[in-house]
């Protein structure tokens, strides 16, 4: 549903290239993970993938629509959580009109789907961050989009707030749906992409657990990694820990 080949960008003629070269698939009913240290350009090339902004070089193939989830959102406006995933339909509302009785069904789908129906009369402004986060995924839901790009979608949330946005994520992609989305967690991306984009030295695409090792993590992020098996419930999952207070790498 999504083919980029060839896709670089920087900022100026005169600047750095962020990244050069990049090939990436989001295949459809996939997760996509995108790791990278801090300033590799990550959210400028969701951004491109997104049509928001044009690279500097490549080609970019998208079937279907596209839904965008920026990193945050801040509005002073005290917003309904319906209006604001009412926003979302801004495409299919002509000039002059407002919102149908097809747009507010939309609307109460997009927000059953993340499971904040019952905070549709709520404000937007007296959320949690991580209920904001799954309005946001709402907003981008509502047109009902063949692929959703997420910038790092469980920034700043509790551990609780973060397996329900992986959970929501995991199952629209059971429905078919392209997903990719940022993040500074391998576990995260172990646990739920099959396939990942590393952004180090080199841009990779490739299978999640080939790409995400002890090696290239401990190279990527510059302190020592280690990845482990471990038994819970719901079946074993590979998860990753950091020696944070290694003196070298």
């Amino acid at each position: 549903m999504l083919n980029a080949t060839g896709v670089g960008h920087r900022y100026s003629n005169k600047s750095d290239w962020l990244f050069r070269d990049l090939d990436v698939t989001i295949p459809p009913g996939e997760v996509v993970s995108v790791l990278g240290p801090n300033a590799r350009g990550k959210t400028t090339l969701l951004t491109c993938l997104a049509g928001i902004r044009t690279p500097r070089e490549g080609r970019i193939e998208v079937t279907g629509s596209m839904g965008f989830v920026p990193q945050s959102h801040a509005t002073d406006h005290p917003f309904t959580v319906l209006d604001m995933v009412l926003m979302g339909r801004a495409t299919k509302v002509r000039a002059w009109s407002v919102p149908n009785a097809q747009d507010d069904a939309a609307a109460w789908a997009a927000l059953d789907r993340v499971g904040m129906a019952e905070q549709a009369a709520a404000f937007y402004t007296d959320l949690s961050g991580g209920q904001r986060q799954l309005v946001l995924m709402a907003r981008a839901l509502v047109c009902d989009p063949a692929i959703l790009i997420l910038d790092e979608p469980t920034s700043a949330l509790d551990l609780s707030n973060q397996r329900q946005v992986l959970m929501v994520l995991r199952s629209l992609a059971d429905t078919g749906m392209g997903i990719m989305f940022t993040t500074h967690d391998p576990t995260h991306a172990l646990h739920i992409s099959s396939y990942t984009l590393r952004m180090d030295d080199d841009v990779v695409f490739g299978p999640t657990n080939k790409l995400l090792t002890d090696d290239s993590l401990s190279h990527m992020y510059r302190v020592p990694v280690h990845t482990a098996t471990v038994g819970f419930d719901s079946g074993a999952r590979t998860v990753v820990a950091p020696d944070l207070l290694a003196e070298h790498v």
